[in-house]
């Protein structure tokens, strides 16, 4: 947004009000999903599509409510082609909402753009194709307000990534935006701004759960007149992109959080840490930053109050450990990101030594709610101990993928039946079979299985039986999962990213790592289940940092609620779940076979005979189970057969 900025700066009602009058001048508005997963399905040319078709027809649109030449007259404009952030249905996208009709079109290319211009905004229709399709019903559905994905959800952090321009600043301020933040540096003291956020009884989202406005005033009691703000956006766990999506749709709503944090606090400047691979998010974050500043919402004298504060960007490198905030606070000060031991805790010595509060994006986000509507509104949602709402990743065998916001108490059942849809197999179809596990907070958690369906998800019940929240990554598996080869997956990404500072999580994921692929080879005895889990009891306690820590977590609870499958695959070197190649003999199904030749032209030990264009067959005494075939055949003639 170029907004034309005055010598006299507009207030937030004057903005508001500018907004308004506006959008009062639009008769529909279409609004595309421009978070990262839309874009990289197409969503920019869905855009492109739009503006050629509307000029085509000599349809008036405006894609910028600011922009000199663009809405400066009183008259009205037929179509305001705008964007938003990740709208949440991501297997669903590119997402585009026809506003004021409430029609929701998902999956939607350029080629489906001129229907829609002639169907719904010339003829005032619907393009019935386009609607969401209940997968198991198979009705359609008109928009959010009908789709079960977001009629189970309680959307607060994530309500206006969806609705408004992440790019306009007065549409934000519309929404109520930076009220907060004036509030708090014109009306409050800081100790009355701690008080507030320990009234909500908010708790870091980034995984520990540790009452916010306890950190807040530990970090404003420190003495000294140079302390930081750091918002941590280092996203690192596999499937993880709540904060992405926070940063992408609503960036303002996270330097307002730290403009309410420095005042808290005592702060002049700010950090917002964000991997490297965020580019979307950062260039977001950076015209956002640019606005407030020029607006007086960020930097000197805001909302003149008196009060200064600073923020940059550090992009980080995009390694995990660097979620861990001492190592982040090593990275910005350009060391290499590596943990130190507690205490001093960053509150007392942090980023140069210097008294530093560090939340992340979702935490940060959260805070401008909270000021605005009161903690009395914040605690209605969420448990008694664990108040608000939670994002989570859900991915996985589940119907519906996407990034969700339920309240904290929701349980398993409702997320995976209800907002998911329910679980599908490997081919994506909803199946009427239970689904096997849950793996909840990425590398750092743990799986929850058939017992805990019903399981308040909130941070103590979750601690009740060894997982946790974690950043809020949900993968839902069905019974064709091997959960040998999940813990592995796991333990290779911890082993990966292990800084190596210490030497138990150095050594210990490695080891873990080299006893899993035993038992996935075959090659394992009951005494190599002992070693694993002894040595995943002691990188837990021993590791200096939570990646050590929690890394050890896939493997242990895969132990507790799967001992069986474990012993499966080292006892009857069997997988359960025909995925381990080694423990699996592979089958060729004559109805699909084409003998096409490729599959025995590939095998490394001459296991496969048969003529050209003839149904062919594999020696079982020769295979050696090395997964060739499977990964050659172009037909998905060969699959994953008997054990041994």
């Amino acid at each position: 947004m170029n907004t034309t900025m005055t010598t006299t700066r507009p207030d937030l009602e004057t903005a508001s009000e500018t907004f308004q009058q506006r959008i009062s001048r639009v008769e529909h508005r279409i609004v595309i999903c421009a978070g990262t997963g839309c874009i990289a399905g197409g969503a920019l040319q869905v855009r492109d599509a739009f503006i050629r078709e509307l000029n085509a027809l000599g349809v008036e649109a405006a894609t910028n409510l600011h922009a000199d030449g663009e809405l400066d007259s009183d008259k009205p404009v037929s179509v305001y082609l705008s964007k938003s952030g990740c709208q949440g249905f991501c297997q669903m996208g590119p997402l585009v909402t026809l506003e004021p009709e409430g029609i929701l079109y998902t999956r939607v290319t350029a080629e489906d753009v001129a229907e829609i211009v002639n169907v719904s905004l010339v003829n005032k229709g619907i393009v019935e194709r386009l609607l969401y399709r209940h997968p198991q019903t198979g009705e359609r559905c008109r928009g959010k307000s009908n789709i079960p994905f977001y009629q189970r959800q309680e959307r607060r952090v994530l309500q206006e990534c969806g609705m408004l321009d992440p790019d306009d600043l007065y549409e934000y301020i519309n929404h109520g935006g930076y009220s907060a933040a004036r509030r708090a540096l014109c009306e409050m003291t800081d100790a009355q701004i701690c008080d507030e956020l320990l009234q909500s009884g908010l708790r870091g989202r980034g995984g520990g759960g540790f009452p916010t406005g306890r950190k807040w005033e530990l970090t404003r009691i420190q003495p000294g007149d140079e302390k930081y703000v750091i918002c941590n956006g280092d996203e690192g766990d596999p499937g993880a992109f709540m904060d992405r999506s926070v940063m992408e749709g609503n960036p303002h709503a996270v330097i307002e959080g730290m403009v309410i944090a420095a005042k808290a606090i005592g702060a002049q400047e700010g950090y917002i840490y964000v991997r490297m691979e965020y580019p979307l998010a950062i260039r977001r974050l950076e015209e956002a930053m640019k606005q407030a500043r020029d607006f007086g919402a960020l930097g000197e004298n805001i909302f003149d109050s008196g009060f200064h504060f600073e923020l940059h960007i550090m992009e980080g490198a995009g390694a995990f450990v660097c979620g861990e905030e001492t190592a982040l606070i090593a990275s910005i000060e350009g060391k290499r990101g590596m943990p130190r031991s507690k205490p001093p805790f960053p509150a007392q010595s942090g980023l140069w030594g210097k008294p530093t509060l560090i939340n992340n994006v979702e935490t940060l986000a959260s805070v401008p709610l909270i000021l605005r509507h009161g903690p009395e509104r914040f605690r209605r949602e969420g448990t008694e101990t664990s108040p608000g709402t939670k994002t989570f990743a859900l991915t996985g065998h589940v119907a519906n993928t996407g990034l969700i916001e339920v309240p904290f108490g929701a349980t398993l059942r409702e997320i995976v039946f209800e907002i998911g849809g329910g679980v599908t197999d490997n081919a994506g179809v909803v199946t009427d079979k239970p689904f096997k596990a849950v793996q909840i907070g990425g590398p750092s958690g743990g799986c929850l299985v058939m017992e805990h369906l019903d399981l308040p998800l909130d941070f103590d019940s979750l601690g009740s039986v060894g997982a946790m929240v974690g950043s809020g990554g949900l993968v839902v598996m069905n019974e064709q999962t091997c959960m040998i080869s999940v813990a592995r997956f796991f333990m290779q990404f911890a082993r990966n990213e292990s800084c190596g500072k210490c030497v138990l999580c150095r050594e210990g994921t490695r080891q873990m790592l080299n006893l899993l692929d035993e038992i996935i080879a075959g090659e394992a005895t009951l005494k190599t289940l002992e070693i694993l889990e002894q040595t995943a009891e002691a990188v837990k306690i021993g590791s200096l940092c939570g990646l050590g820590k929690t890394a050890p977590n896939p493997v242990l609870s895969t132990l507790r609620y799967f001992r069986d499958e474990y012993e499966a695959h080292v006892i009857d070197k069997h997988c359960p779940a025909g995925v381990c190649p080694a423990l699996c003999t592979p089958v060729i199904i004559e109805e699909l076979c084409t003998g096409c030749t490729l599959c025995a032209r590939k095998c490394p030990v001459d296991a496969i005979s048969g003529a050209r264009k003839e149904v062919h067959h594999i020696d079982q005494d020769k295979c050696i189970k090395c997964g060739v075939c499977l990964e050659t055949c172009r037909f998905d003639a060969i699959v994953q057969g008997a054990a041994q």
